[in-house]
């Protein structure tokens, strides 16, 4: 199939294109930057320069693509992530540019859109399982733009077509950012994770988003959790992070700070969220390789111990 993917130089883009080359697809991909672009060749895709606010380059782009796979995303650090203003990129590439995107696949007569997003929108539901069933928190104005990206990422899918919205767990693995800012706090033994330790947080290792995107090419339209096997509480998430990279014990802050500090969008980070991802494996036969962030954690620090003796 002929793929056109956004976020290929992020977090779970390069991942993603190794899976979707390794399944036998052409893959074109944005990357700005010569550096970048010199990336998705070696990786083995061709690369794109294209403003993605930019309707009429869009639909130029994304020509003669069968596929459309929006995963762009621009999260603010850790740093910065309490400035509203810091967002609005991240906002923007969820709403304005899914619009341009799905316009230009259907311009293209792509048969499949495939669109990122975040189990962070579903409420707590302490540990209780949650599937795609429940109704997700429109009370937070941080996710609003998340939720609106999907019911326009929705509207592709139709007679002859398939529009697909992966709801993703936090992301980790040897490369992320996540990880790096994570193991940069634990040198202050200062945890990245926040809110009750017994409360419940979804997570999925970045090799397990990119075999699960390309199980999405072949899935129905709908909404459809990806994480691990078995979402594990705050408390055995840090165990394993800890363990992992052989670190001492971390302070995480509690969930009464969150709320003082952020208020009600506090809940985005603090919230127990346990989801299944039953639906998807039923759909597509996706399995994660990592069962839990456990095993995740533990090969995402081989991997990068073994970067670091090949250096």
């Amino acid at each position: 199939m002929k793929v056109f993917l956004t976020g290929a130089t992020g977090a779970i883009g390069p991942a993603t294109i190794r899976a979707l080359r390794g399944a036998g697809h052409d893959v074109r991909a944005v990357a700005r930057g010569a550096e970048k672009a010199q990336l998705v060749r070696e990786l083995g895709a061709e690369p794109v320069t294209v403003d993605l606010f930019d309707p009429a380059a869009v639909k130029e782009a994304v020509a003669g693509s069968e596929a459309v796979l929006h995963l762009a995303t621009n999260v603010p650090p850790v740093s910065r992530a309490a400035r509203k203003s810091a967002w609005d990129t991240h906002n923007a590439l969820r709403t304005t540019a899914t619009e341009h995107l799905v316009q230009a696949a259907l311009d293209a007569g792509a048969r499949t859109f495939v669109k990122e997003s975040i189990t962070f929108v579903y409420p707590d539901r302490g540990d209780d399982w949650i599937d795609e069933a429940v109704p997700a928190d429109e009370s937070i104005g941080l996710l609003v733009p998340t939720l609106q990206g999907e019911r326009i990422a929705l509207r592709f899918g139709g007679e002859g077509s398939t529009s697909v919205v992966l709801r993703f767990g936090l992301f980790y693995g040897p490369d992320t950012r996540h990880t790096e800012e994570s193991l940069r706090m634990a040198r202050r033994r200062v945890s990245t994770v926040a809110g009750n330790k017994g409360a419940y947080m979804t997570s999925v290792h970045t090799d397990d988003v990119a075999t699960a995107v390309v199980a999405a090419l072949d899935a129905p339209t709908g909404i459809y959790n990806v994480g691990d096997d078995e979402p594990l509480t705050r408390r055995d998430y840090l165990a394993a992070f800890r363990n992992a990279f052989v670190l001492g014990r971390l302070f995480s802050a509690p969930s009464w700070l969150m709320r003082m500090i952020a208020g009600k969008s506090s809940r985005v980070l603090t919230a127990s969220q346990r989801c299944s991802n039953q639906r998807f494996r039923d759909a597509t036969g996706w399995a994660p390789a990592h069962r839990s962030a456990r095993e995740g954690w533990a090969a995402s620090a081989a991997a990068r111990a073994q970067e670091k003796s090949n250096a």
